[in-house]
């Protein structure tokens, strides 16, 4: 169970990280990622952050190593930018729920395809 307070600053986190990531880092590797979600652990002292890009699934690995070599940089950022006592170290991870969401619909359009096609044929047959 989240406190209201580690929501409050895993979107904190979540916010200043995407504003550096854009405006303060030049690796080509973090072009056209989103931070989707982050959390934080109740010490405030680790955050998870999930990571999507628009190259998809084909980028995960890079995008992933331009991260953990930017965390360093991130986490002094977050220093400079956050009011807290301690800095939370950063975990990086791939978030598949955009994969998953595209291949659910995908799936949902095949039946309501497929469900149509019956539907025309059985219209026929009357």
């Amino acid at each position: 169970m989240t406190t209201r307070r580690q929501q409050r600053v895993a979107e904190q986190v979540r916010h200043e990280l995407s504003e550096l990531i854009a405006h303060e880092i030049n690796d080509p590797r973090l072009e056209l990622i989103s931070l989707t979600d982050a959390t934080i652990s109740p010490d405030l002292r680790d955050a998870n952050v999930y990571v999507s890009s628009l190259q998809g699934e084909a980028a995960r690995e890079e995008v992933l190593a331009g991260l953990e070599a930017a965390c360093g940089f991130l986490r002094h950022g977050l220093g400079e930018r956050l009011k807290l006592r301690v800095v939370p170290d950063l975990h990086f991870h791939w978030d598949k729920s955009l994969e998953t969401g595209d291949r659910i619909s995908q799936l949902i359009d095949q039946i309501e395809e497929a469900d149509a096609q019956r539907n025309d044929a059985s219209a026929r047959s009357l």
